[in-house]
């Protein structure tokens, strides 16, 4: 079912179905899965080749880049040709340079230069493919007919569930056979999950979005004739930008991503080298993380659309952010660092189930595509340079020093952030997907006018 412009759920209400939800949710976790074993294994295999932070920062920084650019181009084009056909073709790219990797080094043919090019090729791949798989879930959760809180929060538990195999899969396997085991388990998984959305989904599912402008004569005139890319991606830009909540949860989400990935791709690998405790040690946190916040996920896809938003987004912040940070700092025993890292996940399950369901109901399904790869390529705009900043921060003053002004950046931002009115805004629409602009506001948008402000 497409359900894009107004009217369009009530033109064709199809059977309750779970195979479209169930079947976004196995592609997802297929490939977050290899992308989490990935994220051990490269930082890994470049510090042991190199024996150098800066440069393992630097291959941080080819793969985020790409990322977030390629990802807020695409947004028409996922809109136009259908997240299906996105999805599926870009992971296969993905699995492709992805198995060369361990190929060409295995062979002597694998250059840092090379390495670099290919993490560039992975990232530019996998930011259209994370997207179109994201904007797929508001569709499911119709043919499920399951609320959108309850859909974002199972998409959240096959995220989290994914941060849970793939770091204990990745820190064993670097651990016992070596990175090149882990990179090559990337390759399979991007590989498994192009063919579940190829092949496993119901015909129909994951289609272009309809222009949401419905045709009123047998000619249509040129208001109606589909947008073309820089009319699509203007639309997109124009209706983020009139929605003061979005842009401060980008500002605020932009900041703590930037420092999240210098905390993962570099604070954690030289932590891990430092003290003593090895590769295994990375994916041991991150999978205990990743269970409590599985069960974190569960409970907000249970209860959260009866919980106040805005306490629960920022008590789960200040349990996953500044805590993680200074147990390293302070070079705890490994159960301490395990018993924080457990509630910091517990806390961070419930980020994404609210953030999901602030989005879906926000924004209207025709603009879902463009809204959602701007937003995410603005609040992820900072993690390429994530690598690069830890990098030198630990070159410059160091890892403990390093860590801690982490962890009092990441407090100060979630604790000030919260202080702004734009947060009363999390339960307005709750409950309405895109109820702002489908309830009389679709013609405006895609006539070029303001769009309808949410606020």
């Amino acid at each position: 079912m497409t359900t894009t412009g107004t009217g369009a759920a009530a033109v064709h209400a199809p059977g309750r179905s779970f195979r479209p939800l169930a079947g976004v949710l196995a592609a997802t976790v297929v490939s977050v899965t290899g992308t989490r074993v990935s994220a051990i294994a490269l930082p890994w295999f470049v510090l042991a080749t190199t024996g150098s932070a800066t440069m393992t920062g630097l291959v941080a920084f080819a793969e985020m880049a790409p990322y977030v650019a390629v990802k807020a181009l695409t947004g028409p084009l996922v809109d136009r040709l259908g997240p299906r056909v996105v999805s599926w073709t870009t992971d296969a790219v993905s699995a492709v340079t992805a198995g060369l990797v361990p190929l060409l080094h295995a062979r002597g043919l694998l250059p840092f230069w090379a390495l670099l090019v290919m993490v560039a090729v992975i990232g530019a791949m996998r930011g259209p493919g994370d997207l179109a798989k994201s904007v797929m879930v508001p569709e499911a959760a119709d043919h499920a007919r399951v609320p959108m809180e309850r859909a974002t929060g199972l998409s959240g538990v096959t995220e989290r569930l994914a941060s849970t195999i793939g770091p204990a899969v990745g820190g064993g396997l670097v651990a016992l056979i070596g990175p090149l085991a882990g990179l090559a388990v990337n390759a399979v998984t991007f590989a498994l999950g192009s063919l579940i959305i190829a092949v496993a989904l119901p015909r129909g599912m994951g289609r272009p979005a309809v222009p949401a402008v419905a045709a009123v004569a047998a000619e249509p005139s040129a208001e109606e004739q589909p947008a073309g890319y820089w009319r699509m991606f203007r639309e997109g830009f124009t209706f983020l930008r009139s929605e003061p909540l979005l842009l401060t949860v980008i500002v605020m989400i932009g900041i703590t991503n930037l420092i999240d990935a210098g905390f993962t791709t570099v604070l954690v690998p030289v932590w891990a080298r430092e003290s003593g405790n090895g590769p295994a040690a990375i994916g041991l946190a991150a999978a205990v993380m990743g269970a409590t916040a599985v069960v974190g996920s569960l409970i907000a896809a249970a209860v959260a659309s009866r919980l106040p938003r805005r306490t629960v987004f920022f008590a789960g912040f200040l349990l996953c952010g500044a805590p993680r940070f200074l147990v390293l700092a302070l070079d705890a025993p490994m159960w301490l660092v395990l018993t924080v890292f457990a509630i910091g996940g517990f806390g961070a399950g419930f980020l994404n189930p609210i953030l999901g369901a602030v989005l879906f109901e926000r924004v209207p399904r025709h603009l879902l595509g463009r809204v959602h790869a701007l937003g995410d390529s603005l609040s992820w705009a900072g993690i390429p340079l994530g690598g690069l900043v830890a990098g030198a921060a630990v070159a410059t003053v160091g890892l403990i020093p390093g860590l801690i002004a982490g962890g009092a950046l990441y407090f100060a931002t979630t604790t000030l952030a919260g202080l702004r009115p734009e947060w009363r805004e999390m339960d307005r629409f709750r409950g309405h997907a895109g109820s702002a602009v489908q309830a009389g506001g679709a013609a405006d948008a895609a006539d070029d006018s303001e769009p309808a402000h949410c606020a």
